[in-house]
């Protein structure tokens, strides 16, 4: 296992397309349990005006061989904060890049958007269907429903 991020100085990738996720065996593959990212703070930028877009994220997953190294994670997310897509393609992006280096069991992402132009823009995803006996549990954010 060779880490490069981990433990050192880390630069924000240019782009989601040049970021490094990183991975680390899973030590506990004889058991179905759910490891819960969330991000809070997400940002990235509107690809036809350029303002900054905000969500909230959620991504649960099921590991199977290996697991999702955070900080990779963390700089992977920030790669995004000045990278112009959509929220749907954002959403999607990141959740079938952590299915193509991890191979989960199962995945799911929740990506709360705040509203640009009045409308609020939820975008969901999952693999399939979660592992039998799994606990799953709600993802915890509440629709938008303005300030006040």
């Amino acid at each position: 296992m060779t880490l490069s991020q981990l433990g050192g100085d880390s630069r924000i990738p240019a782009s989601p397309d040049t970021a490094v996720l990183e991975t680390v065996p899973n030590p506990h593959q004889e058991t179905d349990y759910l490891i819960r990212f969330t991000a809070p703070e997400f940002t990235s930028l509107c690809p036809v005006t350029g303002q900054p877009d905000f969500a909230h994220l959620v991504i649960d997953y099921v590991p199977e061989a290996v697991i999702v190294e955070s900080k990779s994670l963390k700089l992977f997310l920030t790669s995004f904060r000045n990278h112009g897509a959509f929220h749907e393609d954002c959403t999607l992006t990141i959740a079938k890049r952590i299915v193509e280096v991890t191979e989960p069991k199962w995945l799911r992402i929740g990506g709360y958007w705040y509203p640009r132009g009045g409308i609020p823009i939820d975008v969901f995803w999952q693999t399939g269907k979660a592992p039998e006996g799994l606990w799953l549990p709600d993802q915890g954010v509440q629709p938008y429903r303005g300030r006040g």
